[in-house]
């Protein structure tokens, strides 16, 4: 496995024949990560995982100076994973000074997470942008957790006419049903038991055989319980079409998203459930 900035990954690339597989990550890995890159590996010959802590994506007010950045251990958990490169470029490398010419994400950035962080998907696109054009990837893999961003990242590749196959992973789960993530090391024993709320509310949303009211109603029913007895703070729980993120319709036919995100104990999660109609 090689690790290096912009200059090695260059080098690399040009060396390099067969399909090459990407997966973007800012570190702090775990074995959701992990899973995306086993995914990517059976996709493609070569895999690419970036490590790179983006300043663009974070608020004035947000942790990108104690975003965790454990790289050695991240780094052993790469080569566990059969990555063929790791790409870990300096600051300095990826902004040479502050990018004048950014990615907009449009309306469906600026809703949900991007209602709460505006500019954050900005971000986000941005840097996925200069990661394809510096990796040049067949196909990239991200998991549906982050089920926002999967969608801008889709239509990016769509309005941009980037060449690459986008693979989404199912939100990869604990044992007690909590999804994967980094920010789950900043809950407490307590509240990880109050945060089981959330797949709770998603699985009674799955049992509901019935149309989107009945069916966001049966989770919000759960979450709203949950915050009554102060375990959570519900920031927003909607039922939405998967192709454009806009709210569905009681008589909506189609892919549809159910998105959560709440506040545990001063910790802020977000959770999804995909349906069909």
């Amino acid at each position: 496995m090689e690790v290096g900035g912009i200059q090695a990954l260059r080098r690399w690339r040009a060396e390099q024949s067969g399909r090459v597989g990407l997966v973007p990550t800012m570190g702090a890995l775990h074995s959701g990560h992990q899973a995306l890159m086993t995914r990517a590996r059976a996709e493609a010959d070569l895999v690419v995982t970036s490590i790179f802590v983006n300043p663009l994506q974070f608020g004035a007010d947000e942790d990108f100076v104690q975003y965790p950045r454990p790289i050695e251990a991240d780094l052993q958990k790469c080569e566990e994973a059969g990555v063929d490169f790791v790409f870990a470029p300096a600051l300095a490398e990826m902004y040479p000074s502050a990018p004048e010419v950014r990615v907009v994400a449009g309306r469906m950035g600026a809703v949900f997470e991007g209602a709460a962080r505006p500019g954050h998907f900005d971000g986000v696109l941005t840097v996925v942008a200069k990661l394809f054009t510096l990796i040049a990837p067949d196909v990239t893999v991200f998991g549906l957790k982050d089920i926002q961003q999967f969608c801008l990242v889709k239509r990016m590749i769509a309005d941009l006419n980037f060449d690459i196959e986008l693979i989404g992973l199912p939100v990869v789960r604990d044992g007690d049903g909590l999804a994967m993530s980094s920010r789950n090391e900043y809950l407490t024993g307590p509240d990880r038991e109050r945060a089981l709320a959330i797949p709770r509310a998603l699985d009674a949303a799955a049992d509901v055989a019935a149309g989107p009211a009945e069916v966001e109603a049966a989770a919000r029913a759960v979450l709203e319980g949950a915050a009554a007895r102060g375990d959570l703070e519900v920031i927003y729980l909607s039922l939405v079409d998967a192709a454009d993120l806009r709210q569905c319709t009681p008589d909506f036919r189609g892919s549809a998203l159910l998105l959560v995100s709440a506040n545990v104990g001063g910790t802020h999660l977000i959770d999804n459930l995909p349906l069909e109609f």
